[in-house]
């Protein structure tokens, strides 16, 4: 099993003996009423931003040098065919830790989108009562400011738009620990995801994740 690699897995009920199968230490956050076994479990709030910041608000010091990021389910968007390719999913993380890139999303596909989540499709009406948020934008420019502190780009490239992806520890920590103290008080602070808060940051890992330092200002660094 490769020690350089953990992957983090946000549950809720899907089945996830997938996992196993990478070959790689996993962790599982698990918030449904029946855990998968050996899962860490979390009160269901925050969708996979609030597992993912708890990961790494706790984890901080000791992150792998790759992690990679996925929910318990994440093949349809992996994969534009919707199949359960694990070994198609392996090269990707093979490719990643061989190429040491410091950041890539692993959906099919990229988006484009303005300040609030433009083009989106939260207002389909088959989606009417899935969770509180539905039929409002997407607070992506509020979210960006609020975090970077300058003023969001008319729109943004959005390279990781389902929460699939990997970064490693070394780009993980080009952010102190308080700046991810903050995403995680961001997400609890909307807990039902009635702003789309959660939605915001599918839209904005890249970012997170750039490795600006420049961006940093206004959190404290823990010495």
């Amino acid at each position: 099993m490769d020690d350089a690699v953990t992957v983090i897995v946000a549950r809720y009920t899907e089945d996830v003996s997938w996992v196993e199968r990478l070959g790689y230490n996993s962790v599982v956050y698990d918030k449904s009423d029946a855990p998968a076994e050996n899962a860490r479990q979390l009160e269901n709030i925050g969708r996979e931003a609030h597992t993912y910041f708890t990961h790494i608000v706790n984890e901080y010091e000791t992150l792998s040098p790759m992690n990679v990021f996925v929910q318990g389910d994440p093949f349809d968007h992996l994969d534009d065919r919707g199949r359960t390719d694990v070994d198609g999913l392996r090269k990707q993380l093979v490719d990643v830790v061989d190429r040491a890139l410091p950041f890539k999303g692993l959906a099919w596909f990229k988006l484009k989108c303005d300040r609030l989540g433009r083009p989106h499709d939260l207002r389909k009406l088959e989606n009417k009562g899935r969770w509180a948020g539905w039929g409002r934008d997407i607070p992506v420019g509020a979210v960006f400011e609020e975090l970077f502190h300058v003023p969001m780009p008319e729109q943004l490239i959005v390279r990781a738009p389902t929460g699939n992806f990997c970064v490693s520890g070394d780009r993980i920590r080009t952010r102190p620990i308080s700046f991810y103290q903050h995403c995680l008080h961001l997400v609890e602070q909307d807990p039902f995801d009635e702003y789309n808060t959660g939605h915001a940051f599918e839209r904005l890992w890249q970012h997170i994740f750039n490795g600006n330092t420049a961006w940093n200002s206004g959190y404290p660094v823990s010495s």
